[in-house]
Parts: structure tokens; sequence; C-alpha cells
């Protein structure tokens, strides 16, 4: 197809992680509104509170895990629409909630939508590309993610300031509705992967179909790149950068700032993110995957490093809120998009929809502990301390990306 078709292909099937950047982040701007409509603003309701929150997680682990095989049964044309409809149905369903376990039904079901968008859109788009542009159009995907988080943000705050506080964090989720509705109608104009083809179609209609593929995938050689794709999928999450998002409106305060140049601050946060990640997409196919997976590394570990020193010596103000920005930066233009890269181009043809369901199931179950163990961590060790320890994952990262990553720039993918 032409280069102006295939844009408009890769952008319909990236759409997937603009919903899943939008639904991530909504929630944080709907809480002050549904938990008293729930009476979960209670402190007694704080474990139903934290299930209300994380409640999608667990949808994105069932739509990784419980859904993975999807892609390879029936194609990845049909699983974006598949994640489409769970997306329109999640946004309706959770606006017009009237009970808890009705909104966190919901909830989940979005998650799953989240859970099998993010592991067919990087599959789809990497197989539809050709070699020389891939790296950067399957960094379209973290583009759209960043972008719905911006979309989500400012949603937020229009919502906030026009609509009465009763009804706002249903409109807050409602107007998710648009952009899904959109992702389901256009879904099915796009055509279908190449690379899913009779031979894979053949070999899931015969009885043993399912289990030669299962048999395939944890052959030794797949075995290891598998391995591989987990540790990548999860270091993604662990190499520290919610850290950085946790502690970024403590940071800002104390720099010196007030509440309202703290959401200026975080404002600037999202259009860093959203700046370096479009460098990443101009250097991919240039520099290659395993470089700028090193300096991602790398530069984290250093820049944690000094993190966990300013914060140990006490430093404040301006040089700690610059070295913020520098590490959400770095990792915008490494780590974030690229592991998605990676990730979809390292596994077999015949496995590679399962096997990317198992990686993106060891990212959102890596997210889920990530979650639950910060705050006994930031306990147990304090900010410098904390810092110190991403510092030192990132570190084992680094050796990894080095000794076992090999570069897949300008590769077939077979």
């Amino acid at each position: 197809m032409s280069k102006a078709k295939l844009m408009m292909v890769c952008v319909v099937a990236a759409m997937g992680g603009l919903l899943f950047g939008y639904d991530w982040v909504v929630i944080g701007g709907a809480k002050p509104f549904y938990e008293p409509y729930f009476g979960l603003a209670d402190p007694a309701k704080a474990w139903e509170a934290g299930f209300a929150m994380g409640s999608a997680v667990l949808g994105c682990i069932g739509g990784a895990i419980g859904l993975g095989w999807l892609p390879d049964r029936f194609g990845r044309k049909p699983s974006l629409i598949f994640s489409a409809i769970c997306f329109t149905v999640s946004a309706l369903w959770t606006a017009f909630a009237t009970g808890y376990w009705s909104f966190v039904a919901a909830r989940i079901l979005g998650g799953v939508g989240i859970g099998l968008a993010s592991n067919v859109s990087p599959v789809y788009i990497a197989e539809v590309s050709p070699p020389e542009m891939r790296g950067r159009l399957v960094s379209l995907n973290q583009m759209t993610i960043v972008l719905g988080i911006i979309f989500a943000q400012l949603a937020n705050y229009l919502v906030f300031r026009t609509v009465t506080s009763d009804v706002s964090w249903r409109v807050m989720f409602g107007a998710e509705t648009v952009p899904a509705a959109l992702f389901l109608v256009l879904a099915f104009f796009i055509p279908e992967s190449p690379r899913w083809g009779v031979e894979r179609q053949q070999a899931y209609d015969s009885k043993a179909g399912i289990l030669a593929v299962v048999r395939l995938l944890f052959e030794r050689r797949t075995m290891s790149v598998l391995a591989l794709g987990v540790f990548l999928a999860a270091f993604q999450q662990w190499c520290g950068i919610n850290v950085v998002f946790n502690y970024a409106e403590e940071i800002f305060k104390a720099a010196g700032y007030d509440v309202s140049g703290v959401m200026f601050n975080q404002v600037i946060t999202g259009v860093v993110n959203c700046v370096f990640t479009v460098v990443a997409m101009c250097l991919v196919d240039r520099w290659g995957r395993r470089p700028l997976m090193l300096l991602g590394a790398g530069g984290l570990a250093v820049l944690y490093a000094i993190l966990g020193c300013c914060y140990h010596f006490e430093v404040k103000g301006v040089a700690v809120l610059v070295v913020v920005m520098a590490a959400i930066a770095c990792y915008a233009m490494t780590l974030a998009p690229i592991t998605w890269v990676v990730l979809s181009e390292i596994f077999p043809d015949r496995v590679r929809g399962t096997a990317m369901s198992v990686a993106v199931a060891a990212l959102w179950i890596s997210c889920f502990g990530l979650t639950l163990t910060f705050k006994p961590i930031n306990v147990a060790f304090g900010a410098a301390g904390t810092f110190g320890l991403y510092a030192a994952i990132c570190a084992v990262g680094f050796a990894v990306v080095a000794r076992f990553l090999k570069e897949t720039k300008g590769r077939e993918l077979d």
C-alpha cells in the first residue's frame, strides 16, 4: 500500500493506545467526585476505594492472559474490533453506573480492552510496516498513549470547570465514548495483517492447532526469546518512572510552586513526555533499538542516583525539578516506546500474538506489583533509598539488555 494509506492504517490501529492512555488517566480526575457518590470517601472504605481505583489493572491482566489467544486464532483485525467494543461499552457503562459493583465491573471491562489493545496494536503495526519504517510506526502506539493521557487531563480540567460536581465524573468517563466509537467504526475498514495467513488459520482450525502453538511457544529457542520479552516488559514498569510521577507533586511544591504552579508543571511533564516520544520516533530507525534501550536504562540509573543523593542531602528547588524533567524525557525517548517496538519484533511469526500476550501480561502484573509495593518500599527506605533501589534495578536492566538484546533495526520480521 502507499505510504499515506499505510500511515492511516497504523493511526487507526494505534487508536487502541489513545484509548489506553485516556482510560488509564481519566479516573484520577473523576476520583474526588465518584467516591462521595458511592460512599467511598469514608476512611473505613479505604479497601473498597482502592479496589475501585485499581480494578482496571485486573482487567488488563485478564485481557492479556485470558484473550491472548485471540490474535493468533481469529486474526489481528477482529481482535482490534473486540477491544474497541470493550472500550465503547465500558465508557457508557461507567458513565451510567448506579452501584459500586456495576462501576467496578465497567472498569474491569475497560481494562480488558486495554490489555487486548496493548497486545494487538503494536503487533499489527509491526506486521503491516516495511522494515525501514517499522520502528517509528510502532512507536506511534506510544505516542497515542501519551496523547490519550493529555486528552484525559484536558477533559478532566474542562469538565471540572464547566459541569456540576454531581455528574462531572459521569461526563469524564462518558467522553471516552466518542473516540472509542470512532475506533470501532474505523477498525472495520483496515486490512487484516498479511502475516496472519492461511497457514496459521489452518493450524488453528485443526484439532491440535492450539496445542501445536503452545508446544512451539515452549520450545527451547522460543522460550529464551520469551524470557527476554517478559523481562523487558517487566523492566519497563520497574525502571522506576512511576516513582518519579508519584513524587512529582511533592517535588514541585518543594521547588516553591503553589497549587496553580503544581498543576501547570504537571501539564509541562505531559508536554515533555509527548515531545521526547516524537524524538524517539525520529531516532528509532536511525540509531536502532538496542542503543536506545541502553541509553534509557543507563540514563535513568544515573538520574535516579542523583535524585537519591539530592534527597539524602536535602537538596531542593529548581535543581531537583530539572533532574525530574530529565528522567521523564529519558524514559519517553527510550524505554517507553522502544520496549513496545522490541516486543513486536522479537517473537516468531507463528506465536507472535500469543507470545506478545504473555509479555504484556507480565507488564501489567509488574504494574500491579509496583503499585502495591510502592508505599511499603517508600516507608522502609525513604525517598533517597527508594531512588537508590530503582537506580540499581536500572543498572541490572542495562546489563541484561547489553548481554542478550540483539539489534532488530531494518530486519525482516521472519
